[in-house]
């Protein structure tokens, strides 16, 4: 999409929310722009769901619009670009109405808040690490290429750096983790930063702490999020305490220094055995449980995903991927969307005389088959509810599938996290051959199609359903080729 293409996204976005003066935060994840309102009623939904760009739209701790990976990059700074030239044009005026509404929001902020603390919680973990997708991603392709030219013997003046290259990330990630760790608990990042840092030190295998030679590295992200959490404590209590002329001085010195010490003889031992325990615990699942624990996996990842706290998961699968070189849950967690996938085709065939959501399904497909799930869970399966179920059941079989033949030894998993889908075969790796890896995964992917599919044509629908969905004209090319624009199950 072009620059003129993205400001024209956010120019027709911003209106449909309310305008400049609506929006308090703005912010994005991989696929969603999610924005804080000062007024709900505002908002276009209909409307919004209607332009092009937007894939749908999901109202939660904040209002998320859905316009799907790489696009939502190009447009956010489009759209934050337009909010603040709003805000210099016309500030905004505060009225008595203004204050006792954004008071009455606050209070129900606090109250959901209150209500379900482990689920914001969860929240605040996965975005400390949502902004490090983007390199995962990048670092693990890299990893793969350099795999295959070294299997091939291919070009080996050039494997060495791009080993570097995928792998630098990778060994300073806990530098990271810990810098947005402190930044999301209200700390300064870069003495979050400075506290992981500890971890990754070389030197730092003149140390002995619980009678163990420590490691650079041990403990991982783990242990940096436990250090830099620490930090934040101490760095607040410094503040009530420390005098403000030598706090410039002593708040950066003691937080680093106690939380350091801290960190080196308790928190990366700690931290490297929950590490392994972790690692310990998914290949034993796997390796014993197989096909029961993949289809467990498979099924309940569609719910994860609808409630938005699947990236909860994301500290586990760096945690693997720091340990082995490839998370082994992503392959058969990315088979939610195969039974996604499999379900909005049944719908499709099973509906043939309601244009709108043909429609809505054939413009969902393709994120679908790279593994965006949100605009058929959407706007398809959920608003449905029968065949979110059916699809569930497909994920479980492709997680199935998958599962059983890491029982049996061809044990996989991927690079980085972030793509799904067909997107995941360039990350895939293992200890099996690279052929025997593709395979089972792109028939896991076949599995979930397939039972997604058989799952939601044969019991996704009441009759009363087919009655009511099952209505307009009879489908000819004529009539598909000019859509109504507007996606409604009609």
């Amino acid at each position: 999409m072009s620059t003129d293409k993205n400001r024209a996204t956010a120019a027709a976005i911003l209106p449909l929310v309310g305008g400049p003066d609506n929006i308090t935060s703005i912010a994005h994840c991989m696929t969603r722009l999610r924005i804080s309102l000062r007024d709900r009623t505002l908002v276009q939904d209909e409307a919004l769901k209607a332009l092009p760009a937007v894939l749908g739209v999901v109202e939660d701790d904040t209002y998320q619009i859905v316009l799907g990976p790489g696009t939502v990059a190009r447009v956010t700074p489009e759209f934050e670009a337009l909010v603040e030239r709003g805000h210099r044009a016309a500030p905004p005026t505060i009225t008595a109405d203004d204050l006792a509404a954004q008071g009455a929001a606050l209070k129900e902020a606090q109250k959901t808040r209150n209500a379900t603390p482990f689920k914001l919680f969860l929240r605040r973990i996965a975005d400390i690490f949502v902004p490090l997708i983007p390199a995962l991603i990048g670092c693990g392709i890299i990893a793969g290429l350099n795999g295959v030219l070294t299997n091939l013997g291919w070009l080996p003046a050039v494997v060495p750096a791009l080993a570097a290259t995928a792998s630098g990330f990778m060994s300073l990630i806990a530098v990271f983790v810990g810098y947005n760790t402190a930044k999301e608990f209200g700390g300064t990042p870069v003495l979050g930063g400075a506290v992981a840092a500890i971890i990754v030190f070389p030197g730092i295998t003149k140390i002995e702490a619980f009678g163990q030679q420590l490691s650079p590295g041990q403990g991982g992200v783990l242990g940096a999020l436990a250090a830099a959490v620490l930090a934040v404590h101490v760095e607040k209590w410094c503040r009530r305490w420390v005098p403000e002329a030598l706090d410039v001085l002593v708040t950066p010195t003691l937080t680093v220094l106690i939380s350091g010490l801290v960190t080196i003889f308790g928190l990366m031992f700690l931290a490297g055995e929950a590490s392994a325990a972790i690692g310990t615990f998914a290949d034993r699942l796997l390796a014993t449980g197989g096909a029961f624990a993949g289809l467990v996996l498979g099924g309940l990842f569609l719910p994860l995903v609808m409630l938005g706290l699947h990236q909860a998961l994301i500290p586990i699968h760096t945690t693997l991927i720091e340990q082995s070189g490839y998370t082994v849950l992503l392959p058969i967690l990315a088979m939610a969307g195969a039974g996604q996938v499999g379900a909005a085709l049944a719908v499709y065939y099973r509906l043939p005389r309601n244009r709108s959501l043909r429609t809505t399904i054939k413009s969902a497909l393709p994120a679908g088959f790279l593994g965006v799930g949100e605009p058929l869970i959407y706007g398809v399966s959920l608003p449905l509810g029968r065949p979110f179920v059916t699809a569930c059941v497909g994920g479980a079989a492709g997680g199935a599938f998958v599962g059983l033949f890491n029982q049996l030894g061809v044990a996989f998993g991927s690079t980085a996290i972030g793509p799904s889908g067909w997107a995941l075969f360039p990350l895939l790796d293992g200890k099996s051959s690279m052929g025997a890896t593709l395979a089972i995964y792109a028939g896991g992917l076949v599995v979930g199609y397939l039972v997604g599919f058989v799952a939601t044509y044969f019991f996704g629908f009441t009759r009363q359903m087919l009655t009511d969905l099952n209505t307009g004209p009879e489908p000819t090319p004529d009539t598909l080729a000019d859509p109504p624009k507007e996606p409604v199950l009609t």
